[in-house]
């Protein structure tokens, strides 16, 4: 089956509203968690695409492309930092790795990047693909995460992910998606624990989750 018409069958994916295999706050701290949503923290830079392919303004772009298109998504949880949750964040040069592997060609452009995409699976298909990469209920901190090896994550999309630590000492940390065929995304040290302190917290990873096997 050709990878646009695999991706399409996503947007006919039925959303769980089971939540993860960690407790709703597993951050390892007694007092209580704020909350300033993902989306407030994911556009306080201006919301704009630069030269900067460590940042996260191609997924950005996409929350608000799903949101603009489809006002009742469930990706608008992102907005609501009373819902605890936990997402991990493709930075742009992940993106452009799988527009490169979508389409055959990399582009050097965020812009372009972003709209390749867009072009390549469509608006259904983006928003199946950032909800596997939410974790519903569960305010997950690197801390936590390092101590749970082969945990089972219960994504926003219905799908799973494996929490695969390879070396604690070191914080390496690989999530196993459903793609077999591909390089599963690592935890990127020096982006984790984005927002901190609230509801809802992010961890940067370098490569995108797959929630099909491509």
């Amino acid at each position: 089956m050709k990878i646009r018409t695999m991706l399409a069958t996503l947007a006919t994916t039925s959303l769980l509203a089971a939540g993860a295999a960690l407790p709703a706050q597993a951050s390892g701290s007694s007092e209580p968690l704020g909350n300033q949503s993902l989306a407030a923290v994911l556009t306080s830079d201006g919301n704009q695409f630069d030269n900067n392919a460590g940042d996260f303004d191609i997924l950005t772009e996409a929350v608000l492309a799903v949101l603009a298109a489809k006002p009742d998504s469930p990706v608008k949880v992102l907005t609501d930092g009373n819902v605890p949750l936990t997402a991990f964040a493709p930075t742009d040069l992940s993106f452009r790795l799988l527009a490169k592997d979508l389409t055959g060609r990399f582009q050097w452009s965020e812009r372009q990047t972003f709209q390749t995409l867009v072009d390549a699976v469509g608006v259904d298909a983006i928003e199946q693909v950032l909800l596997y990469h939410v974790i519903p209920g569960a305010t997950i901190d690197s801390r936590t995460a390092l101590r749970s090896d082969n945990a089972a994550l219960t994504t926003a999309q219905g799908g799973k992910v494996t929490v695969d630590v390879l070396a604690p000492r070191l914080g390496i940390v690989q999530l196993r998606d459903t793609d077999r065929n591909d390089v599963d995304p690592f935890l990127q040290p020096g982006k984790l624990d984005i927002n901190k302190g609230n509801k809802q917290i992010a961890h940067g990873i370098f490569l995108v989750l797959r929630p099909l096997d491509l």
